[in-house]
């Protein structure tokens, strides 16, 4: 079957959208004690004390997101597993940002919007990759 002429657009988008995933990392990543120290005080803990695990989390889930936009865009059935392990990773930080941190507590109901945006796509993601196995779009 041949590949359908939304996947390459789509895939674009969706390589966008992990680059500001990667960016978002990296900002975090670029927090010193002094710009924690500008933020609200219930914010600074839970900037200052994150612990290694969801960083790692953090990281494999945004470049792992990027890496499948790239093997999708390739055409390649290694997005496959690179989106389930980006998925598991996103699962694994939004446990420490709702259940050890309880980020609605800190930053409101709006807080659940996001992440439940990036659970969706990623799981979207991962959906197109299968089907694109399925149907011999990728190889």
């Amino acid at each position: 079957m041949s590949t359908p002429t939304w996947l390459k657009p789509l895939a674009w988008a969706a390589l966008i959208w992990n680059s500001l995933g990667v960016i978002a990392f990296v900002m975090q990543m670029m927090m010193t004690p002094e710009l924690i120290s500008k933020l609200p005080i219930d914010q600074q803990a839970a900037y200052s004390d994150i612990p290694l695990w969801s960083t790692i989390a953090f990281a494999i889930a945004v470049f792992g997101g990027l890496l499948g936009c790239i093997f999708l865009l390739k055409k390649k059935a290694l997005a496959i597993p690179t989106f389930t392990v980006s998925l598991a990773a996103i699962l694994l930080q939004q446990y420490y940002n709702f259940v050890v941190i309880n980020s609605i507590d800190l930053l409101g109901a709006s807080a659940v919007f996001m992440p439940i945006l990036v659970i969706i796509i990623a799981i979207g993601l991962l959906y197109i990759s299968i089907k694109g196995k399925q149907q011999s779009w990728l190889n």
